[in-house]
């Protein structure tokens, strides 16, 4: 790609963790620079940002309109959060190719700061799934006379946090099942299925303990099971497109007839997955745990017990206080060093760094905001 003059065109942002990824919350400020280097005297036209977050979703499917007809039905839909534009250099031009008003930019490297408010109504978190996403992003586009210019592109991420702490979230989740194999006129014994979760919240790489009691009084030897599974739900001109997906599971002992099995804290772990989303109109995403005996040749017995996944992990000293809750707001102190971090806060910086180093969506992140993203237009 030939940028005559421009050496390299890049976007840092001032606010970084130590995973090297610019990560807010709404409300919080995000600043940064464009930085620009270049072997010669140029002359500018303007240097503007236009930073954006949104959430869209898109899929298709198949119609059948009669006979030997079908067509391809699309869906899409999109929320904007925020659109910001600024000019850093120069200013909006009439005629764009005017001799007049040009800057001229000397050769070396230059910075240019920028900053923007997120709004401080609830963002939705970045996500990337099967047919929709949620992506901020910070483009910088230079403009040269008589050249095509030249723009960059550098995502950064936006927690919307859930304090696992609250009330409804800490509160126990169960529920209790019974099913009676039919065979014919023969009926055998029921197979009955009680379990129990110490509360409903819960953050990647935690451990949930399940307390079960599987009873096969039937004729068939039957496995117990354990699964997490996360459904994200897309949403666009009054349909819904919905995908289910297995997080972690495990297996307990096989059961023979007549026989118990008492799972007294089985523990299943909570790999590093996106946290839930449940305030978005286009984009929901929902995690359960399902605790099932599977049976052969019949329907398997389950119970769905709802789980959300957040973001401020499990207090251990008690109930929060209302100075460690305005520390949610982030504004990215619990990431930062430089100042000594009380318990919870320190729980919360381990929790989101987990996330942003194992989550794959992260890892695709990093991989596409490599050095931005730089194209002529």
């Amino acid at each position: 790609m030939v940028l005559g003059k421009v050496k390299s065109l890049t976007i840092s942002f001032d606010c970084l963790n130590d995973s090297n990824v610019p990560v807010y919350s709404s409300g919080d400020t995000v600043s940064g620079r464009v930085n620009l280097e270049v072997t010669g005297e140029i002359r500018v036209k303007s240097l503007k940002i236009h930073a954006r977050g949104h959430a869209k979703v898109r899929w298709t499917e198949s119609r059948n309109a009669g006979s030997n007809t079908a067509y391809t039905q699309n869906y899409t839909e999109e929320v904007e959060y925020f659109n910001h534009k600024d000019i850093l250099i120069g200013y909006e031009r009439d005629d764009d190719n005017s001799e007049e008003g040009f800057n001229t930019i000397p050769s070396g490297r230059h910075e240019y700061a920028f900053s923007f408010e997120l709004p401080q109504t609830p963002l939705a978190t970045s996500f990337e799934g099967r047919h929709g996403s949620v992506r901020y992003w910070v483009k910088a586009e230079l403009h040269r006379p008589w050249l095509l210019p030249v723009k960059l592109k550098k995502e950064f991420t936006v927690f919307e946090h859930i304090d696992i702490n609250t009330p409804s979230l800490l509160s126990p989740q169960a529920g209790t099942k019974e099913k009676t194999l039919c065979c014919w006129f023969c009926t055998s014994g029921p197979i009955s299925l009680s379990a129990k979760i110490e509360r409903k919240g819960y953050t990647p790489g935690e451990s949930i303990q399940i307390f079960a009691e599987i009873e096969n009084c039937s004729s068939r030897m039957v496995v117990p099971k354990a699964a997490i599974y996360q459904t994200q739900a897309f949403y666009a001109k009054g349909k819904m497109k919905e995908v289910k997906q297995l997080v972690a599971n495990l297996r307990g002992d096989s059961l023979s007839s007549g026989k118990t099995e008492t799972w007294n804290g089985k523990l299943l772990k909570i790999p590093p997955v996106s946290p839930s989303i449940l305030d978005c109109s286009i984009i929901r995403v929902e995690y359960s745990l399902m605790v099932y005996v599977d049976i052969p040749g019949a329907m398997d017995l389950f119970l769905n017990l709802p789980l959300v996944i957040g973001t401020i992990p499990l207090h251990p000293f008690g109930s929060r206080t209302s100075s460690v809750s305005s520390q949610c707001s982030m504004n990215m102190n619990w990431l930062g060093l430089s100042l000594p971090e009380r318990p919870e806060e320190h729980a919360v910086r381990i929790a989101c760094i987990f996330f942003l180093q194992h989550h794959p969506v992260m890892q695709k992140w990093s991989q596409r905001n490599k050095g931005g993203t730089i194209w002529l237009q």
